[in-house]
């Protein structure tokens, strides 16, 4: 089954390309460029992890969404806004939420799908750990899959998010049990060069390896 991963160059996203490695489908991976703070280091991330599971250059896609960053309202892509050192679990919106970012992330992945034949559209949107996004809620990708069903060629694609219920502790051991390359991950919001380990995306990202007893295999600024 042709299967398209979303593949942001983070944790998540790659221990969802993974698994659907691990599947045997034939890959397609698609990387957005939304003008994020560390927009380059999670193409090289894109590009690395396309490699390690040897997607070939057709395969894979970039799309240029920087308009987002025109548009503004987030500290992963205004300059203006800081982005935040974390604070403890939350339900509350945080200052990294993108405005409707994912609608418009899902809806490009979808005409994708329908321009090459897949069925299958993986993105790697967590909600345990992160309750304060909206497009991040289980009932969000229950309404979009109805969309894709009614706005679509044939109404056969399906967007599934294997981690969406799991807790980053969780999506570390199942990346680890799958020999998922981490070191080739990048997770911070905020620094493209050593992780600064204290935005809300590092410290999840450092929690869920150390509940495993592991230690995270990239650089950080500090570890909190």
């Amino acid at each position: 089954m042709k299967t398209i991963v979303l593949v942001s160059g983070g944790m998540d996203s790659l221990v969802c390309a993974a698994e659907a490695a691990a599947s045997g489908a034939e890959l397609f991976f698609l990387h957005m460029n939304y003008g994020q703070k560390t927009s380059v280091k999670e193409r090289w991330s894109f590009d690395k992890i396309a490699d390690h599971y040897k997607v070939g250059q057709s395969n894979r896609k970039i799309i240029d969404m920087s308009f987002l960053k025109q548009i503004g309202g987030s500290s992963l892509t205004d300059d203006s806004i800081k982005v935040k050192d974390y604070a403890g679990d939350s339900k509350d919106i945080p200052s990294s939420y993108v405005p409707f970012r994912n609608s418009i992330i899902l809806s490009l992945a979808v005409s994708w799908a329908e321009a090459v034949g897949a069925e299958k559209l993986i993105i790697g949107a967590n909600y345990e750990d992160s309750p304060g996004y909206p497009d991040c809620r289980p009932a969000y990708y229950d309404a979009f899959n109805k969309v894709v069903e009614l706005g679509s060629k044939d109404g056969k694609i399906k967007v599934e998010t294997p981690v969406l219920r799991l807790r980053k502790s969780e999506i570390v051991a199942r990346g680890k049990a799958l020999k998922a390359p981490f070191e080739l991950s990048w997770s911070c919001y905020a620094s493209g060069d050593k992780a600064c380990g204290l935005c809300d995306s590092c410290a999840l990202r450092l929690r869920g390896f150390k509940e495993n007893g592991m230690v995270d295999p990239i650089a950080y600024q500090t570890k909190e």
